[in-house]
């Protein structure tokens, strides 16, 4: 079913804001901000300072991560009033490794129409300036804080080809960077830091050289990692030449038996048998 943004119904607006320059904010956002009656906010005190800065007084409501699945009501409520809203995050485009998506998803279901705005968001500015190709990529956010669960998602991103994106935080930068050349190898990379903000900067080249280079750096971190390259092989071999190939390529047995798997879409089990019968 079709959504008529423009029909004269209520809006639930999706309001992205600056994550640096506050000149970054678009006069359509602006706009936005003036109109609606009520603003939900993921930090309150973070939008009103926004807002001050604009010069705009508007009620603020909070909605976040723990609090959503109530508040998200009280959004249909002054839809069903006829009111139009708005929804920020404490920076950047809502929804965007924030809260968000079940408000969007529970309001459009009942009906009412969502306008997302265009506007700031950190990773792509970090794709563009990167260096590494940008099509086709991967948005992942944020990694599990856990190192174990973190080594079982990179292990699942090991043989994708395409060039991907991660935020960190910066107490756990240094050890998310060993895991990835631990587990990708020394890939090419690009570490953007502060993105519009006064201490900007961009880190490119290796993985292992960029570890050597952050010494207790701090910030807001999007990472850009370049996808995996298969060297080739040609897929009219057998199963085992293609495993063997990949062991001399330097790989372990049981990750060149990964590889094949992933690379055919085949069972690693099935292909553990097809290569151990092959090898007698």
């Amino acid at each position: 079913m079709w959504q008529k943004s423009y029909d004269g119904s209520p809006i639930l607006y999706l309001i992205p804001t600056p994550i640096g320059n506050m000149e970054d904010i678009t006069i359509r956002a602006i706009n936005v901000l003036k109109e609606v009656k009520v603003v939900f906010s993921e930090d309150t005190r973070v939008t009103r300072n926004l807002l001050n800065y604009l010069n705009i007084d508007k009620k603020l409501i909070s909605l976040h991560e723990h609090n959503e699945e109530l508040v998200k009501d009280k959004v249909l409520e002054y839809l069903v009033d006829g009111y139009s809203v708005g929804l920020v995050t404490d920076r950047g485009t809502p929804i965007i490794s924030d809260p968000g998506y079940k408000t969007v998803k529970y309001i459009s279901d009942k009906g009412y129409n969502v306008v997302a705005l265009p506007g700031a968001n950190a990773f792509v500015p970090a794709l563009i300036v990167s260096g590494i190709s940008p099509q086709p990529f991967i948005f992942y956010g944020f990694l599990d804080s856990k190192d174990s669960k973190k080594k079982k998602e990179l292990d699942k991103l090991k043989y994708s080809k395409e060039t991907m994106i991660f935020y960190e935080a910066p107490h756990r930068i240094i050890k998310t960077l060993k895991l990835m050349l631990d587990i990708f190898g020394d890939r090419d990379i690009s570490v953007s830091r502060e993105i519009s903000k006064k201490f900007e900067s961009i880190y490119r080249g290796k993985i292992s050289d960029l570890i050597l280079n952050f010494d207790n750096v701090k910030g807001e971190f999007v990472i850009i990692v370049s996808g995996y390259v298969d060297n080739n092989i040609d897929y009219d071999i057998s199963i085992s030449d293609s495993i063997n190939f990949y062991i001399n390529e330097g790989l372990s047995k049981n990750d060149a038996i990964k590889m094949v798997a992933h690379m055919r879409k085949m069972k690693k089990s099935d292909v553990y048998s097809i290569y151990h019968k092959e090898s007698k």
